[in-house]
């Protein structure tokens, strides 16, 4: 008699069904999802912006700050010069206070104005101010609280031709 061949036992039988085809391709599939979600990720580029070096100014060398000619925006408040560009809308180009842009805005907030005839030539010295009533004192001194806790200070506001601008280099 010819041999015969035992039927497979029940553990070969699950044993072999185990191993198909579709199970291979759902374990493969299996691995490759566990692989992509815990698969270390790159760290994200950063772009910082350039960092801003404390300068001096002058009304002539802060003109070019006001949004049009330069992106960024600074405006001086009683000598300092602040970058306002975070406030954009407000002092941009098309803003409420884009009179200030690029000048010395201490006479025009002061005044709670936004006329043109409150801001001090750029050919001419800085205004001292002399003249205020202690109720613009106090308004100025509110605004420049104002910038001073929330914009970046980024340099000082001197006169043309002073020491300070000498040294300075302007």
């Amino acid at each position: 008699m010819a041999h015969e061949q035992a039927p497979p036992t029940i553990e070969e039988a699950q044993a072999l069904s185990i191993f198909t085809p579709v199970n291979a391709i759902l374990l493969s599939l299996f691995v490759y999802l566990v692989y992509t979600r815990l698969r270390p990720t790159p760290p994200p580029k950063l772009s910082a912006p350039s960092p801003i070096v404390f300068k001096t100014f002058t009304p002539k060398t802060l003109r070019p700050y006001n949004g049009i000619e330069n992106s960024q925006v600074y405006l001086g408040v009683q000598g300092k010069v602040f970058d306002v560009t975070a406030g954009k809308s407000f002092y941009g180009p098309g803003g409420p206070y884009s009179n200030f842009a690029g000048r010395d805005a201490s006479r025009g907030l002061a005044k709670n104005s936004f006329d043109q005839d409150m801001l001090t030539d750029f050919d001419k010295p800085l205004d001292l101010l002399d003249d205020l009533n202690d109720e613009e004192k106090g308004s100025l001194r509110d605004w420049a609280a104002h910038f001073e806790g929330k914009y970046l200070l980024v340099g000082r506001l001197v006169n043309e031709g002073s020491e300070e601008a000498k040294e300075a280099g302007l």
